[in-house]
């Protein structure tokens, strides 16, 4: 019987494109022959595992880009990379009238604090886990097994909708019934959702 939810945030509930950041902040940048985006993958990474604080990643991520701009101009592009997937979230309000509803997400500060503030939706969810928060992101077992304690869950009971395979996989090995998403093909996951039997 399934007794909960988690969802992932970033092309699940929010479609995400960073080539919008990339558009706003390039003209403040220096010319980067490897790319924008190559040039910082690796300390974004690091700032929403936690390993590295919001100080630190904008320091470094000025340097390794040779951003001119502000401070606050920057993180404005960062945050403003969002789309909201309205077929899926107009379904949380239904779904969270049956289950209690969680997030399972890799993510920073920026975009949480960001994401809390714009999209009201978020209000169906009793609580959530963020990589930064705890020190690890998925696919690594310790993000699944935190949720597993905070929630109060048990994955066997759990659907876990995600969008990248690996997590999907991780998921899966741990027992939750884990369904891949494509925001393309949302009919597949009312259909998944049917096969559990929770519609």
């Amino acid at each position: 019987m399934i007794r909960a939810f988690i969802f992932d945030i970033g092309n699940v509930l929010l479609r995400f494109d960073f080539s919008v950041a990339i558009r706003r902040l390039a003209p403040l940048c220096g010319e980067l022959p490897d790319g924008f985006a190559h040039r910082v993958e690796a300390v974004k990474n690091e700032y929403e595992a936690g390993r590295i604080s919001r100080q630190a990643f904008l320091k470094e991520a000025f340097a390794l880009l040779e951003y001119r701009g502000s401070e606050a101009g920057f993180i404005a592009a960062w945050e403003e990379i969002f789309e909201e997937n309205r077929p899926l979230t107009a379904m949380l309000p239904a779904l969270g009238e049956r289950y209690p509803l969680y997030l399972l997400s890799n993510t920073s500060d920026i975009h949480v604090d960001y994401m809390l503030r714009a999209y009201p939706f978020f209000r169906h969810f009793r609580d959530a886990v963020y990589s930064y928060r705890v020190g690890c992101s998925k696919p690594h077992p310790e993000i699944y097994a935190q949720a597993t304690r905070q929630f109060g869950i048990t994955p066997q009971e759990t659907v876990f909708i995600d969008d990248l395979p690996a997590n999907i996989e991780r998921a899966r090995r741990l027992g939750f019934h884990a369904i891949a998403y494509d925001f393309r093909r949302h009919e597949a996951l009312e259909t998944a959702l049917r096969e559990v039997a929770v519609f």
